[in-house]
């Protein structure tokens, strides 16, 4: 039988790099964009999700919680630069995108899938790492396999090698950009250049997937089991299209299933839940916390891969080097030691997040490329102490001798 969606979305993510003295002239540049906006968190709205991390999450990522509707107006009476400069003291800053009207956009010709835009956020924080968040959902189909294959092909829609050709029957319609190109042209304009995202080695050319999709509950309930539908979560997890036939290996993913009707995959390329709507809280409840609670989490750890590398780039840099370290020293204390949330479920993905993307073995590689450098930094200095104590030595011994001999000739 084929599996019907009861409710699904899926965010498309896009990280990108820009250069931390260049940081505030982007974030004027925003500023100045007619779409663009800060986003402030109200209290009441959204304090479950500043309540979901531990204060030093909520400082490093929410501090737009501090500002109050007074704050908030007495921001908005100074001019972009000063705006720009306040901002940039901030670790994190969101910004909302405005989309205009939503409309349908339509993925291939008289059997499409039809999707919307639903939203657009860049969250920036202040080392340069940003990231793009683009929310769609399927309309019209309640059919599992559209939801296969149009995350399979909507990720690579900025590939620059492949082109658009296989993308010329998306249509992707909103008040802002009428198709593909228009997209794809406004991710240029708002992320720049990719050179420094791809001397960290950073895939420009494909989105991260982030998916949510809760399945009718015939399909997986108390008599019919989760085998059933096992492969069709294995395609889903690692963003394949329906077509797909090859036996899965589950070593290439980390799965999360720990509730009965709730299965969540981990893959370097993305993230994906499925659960049953046997239970009204899948339907409900949970896909709230997932575009919230957990997609933060799934972005601080992509932001600790990335600062990671980064960091690795700058101590390859002598001029750089002590720097490095002294921020890599900030990062352990600040973001790496110890937990992020007392939430069950979010301290799961964020372990099963970290153990996919390999962050401990990259800072593992790091710290000890930093030791190594900081171990040769100190022989240098000996080295260089030692070589001035010989000459003081030499030089000490010279006048010794010179005194000696003015000595002899007196006597």
């Amino acid at each position: 039988m084929e599996l019907k969606t009861k409710y699904q979305y899926t965010y498309f993510i896009y990280p990108y790099v820009i250069h931390e003295n260049k940081y505030d002239k982007y974030l004027l540049k925003l500023l100045n964009h007619k779409h663009c906006k800060v986003k402030f968190f109200e209290r009441e709205k959204d304090m479950d999700l500043y309540h979901y991390f531990l204060p030093n999450i909520q400082e490093f990522m929410f501090q737009g919680f501090e500002f109050s509707k007074e704050k908030i107006n007495s921001f908005e009476r100074f001019n972009k630069e000063m705006q720009s400069v306040i901002l940039s003291k901030y670790p994190t800053t969101i910004f909302e995108y405005d989309l205009g009207s939503d409309m349908q956009g339509k993925a291939g010709d008289t059997e499409g899938i039809f999707f919307h835009m639903q939203k657009m956020q860049i969250v920036c924080f202040h080392t340069g790492i940003c990231f793009l968040v683009m929310k769609t959902n399927i309309e019209e189909s309640k059919d599992f396999h559209d939801v296969l294959d149009f995350n399979y092909k909507f990720r690579d829609i900025y590939a620059e090698l492949n082109g658009l050709k296989q993308y010329e029957n998306i249509r992707l319609q909103t008040a802002t950009f009428s198709d593909v190109q228009k997209l794809t042209d406004l991710i240029k304009d708002l992320t720049g250049n990719v050179e420094d995202a791809k001397a960290l080695n950073i895939d420009t050319n494909r989105f991260l997937t982030y998916a949510y999709t809760c399945i009718e509950q015939e399909h997986w309930n108390d008599d019919k089991q989760f085998k059933n539908i096992e492969f069709e979560f294995f395609k889903y997890a690692n963003i394949f299209p329906s077509s797909y036939k090859s036996n899965f290996d589950k070593k290439h993913m980390e799965i999360l299933s720990k509730w009965k009707f709730i299965r969540t995959g981990f893959t370097k390329a993305g993230m994906g839940l499925l659960t049953s709507g046997i239970d009204i809280h899948n339907y409900t409840k949970l896909p709230y916390l997932y575009e919230n609670q957990y997609l933060y989490t799934y972005l601080l750890v992509q932001y600790q891969k990335i600062y990671l590398k980064k960091l690795e780039n700058e101590s390859k840099n002598k001029n750089m080097a002590a720097k490095a370290r002294d921020k890599f020293i900030k990062f352990t204390k600040d973001l790496w030691i110890g937990e992020i949330t007392n939430d069950d479920v979010g301290s799961h993905i964020y372990k099963k997040t970290r153990q996919v993307c390999e962050t401990q073995k990259l800072y593992e590689d790091v710290k000890n490329k930093f030791d190594i450098a900081y171990k040769e930094l100190n022989i240098e200095k000996e080295s260089k102490v030692n070589k001035i104590i010989l000459v003081i030595l030499g030089i000490s011994l010279l006048l010794n001798i010179i005194n000696f001999i003015s000595l002899i000739k007196m006597m």
